[in-house]
């Protein structure tokens, strides 16, 4: 059986996924219609970076909440290795 997670940021995440996904039905209207390639591109990269900055956020509050249940909360002095791997994700 699988485990709930819901947590205080996933209706702000699935916002920001469902901003996305009409953006994404539009963008598909806009190669239909025959828009400028250009134009298409642009809107591509604004999908693109909207899903991406919410696995980012779901990914930092997985970070961040899930982690501690895990190894107990760490006091901010000695957060660094978690906030470098934090910083590193925005490469995934």
């Amino acid at each position: 059986m699988v485990e709930t997670h819901v947590h205080a940021s996933h209706p702000e995440i699935v916002k920001r996924l469902k901003r996305a996904e009409g953006h994404l039905r539009s963008v598909v209207e806009m190669i239909e219609t025959g828009r400028p390639c250009l134009d298409i591109a642009q809107q591509l990269h604004a999908v693109e970076a909207a899903i991406a900055n919410a696995k980012r956020a779901l990914i930092h509050d997985h970070l961040d909440h899930c982690l501690d249940n895990v190894v107990g909360p760490v006091a901010r002095a000695d957060r660094g290795p978690i906030d470098a791997f934090k910083a590193i994700t925005k490469y995934l």
